[in-house]
């Protein structure tokens, strides 16, 4: 998806993972956007692109945002708690600053850390 269409007013998809990214690194539990694995992507950093990680969106039919987001937790967080809490963070971001309505948010738990 290059961008989102909305009431005349065309946002690139960069923007939404970008307001999407912020939200979920506000909510408690998380410890990184996208797995550790994903980090120091080398061709990404090669081709001089700086995606955002861990973040994939589409649009339905129904013209509703799916997200779906990949995630490291803290080590000792009730995982399903961090997940509810994610899908509430971008369903809002995305509501209030986007305007756009989001069908769903998949929450992908790929690795866990340790607190410093």
């Amino acid at each position: 998806m290059s961008e989102l269409n909305l009431d005349g007013m065309a946002i690139a998809s960069g923007v939404v993972e970008t307001i999407v990214s912020i939200a979920v690194r506000e909510v408690e539990g998380v410890a990184a956007v996208g797995s550790s694995a994903a980090k120091g992507n080398l061709r990404s950093m090669l081709a001089g692109k700086t995606p955002v990680q861990g973040i994939e969106l589409s649009v339905n039919d129904e013209s509703k945002l799916e997200v779906s987001v990949h995630i490291d937790a803290y080590f000792g967080q009730v995982l399903p708690e961090v997940a509810d809490r994610v899908r509430n963070a971008v369903a809002d971001a995305v509501a209030s600053q986007v305007g756009a309505e989001v069908a769903s948010v998949d929450v992908y738990i790929d690795g866990l850390q340790f607190a410093e």
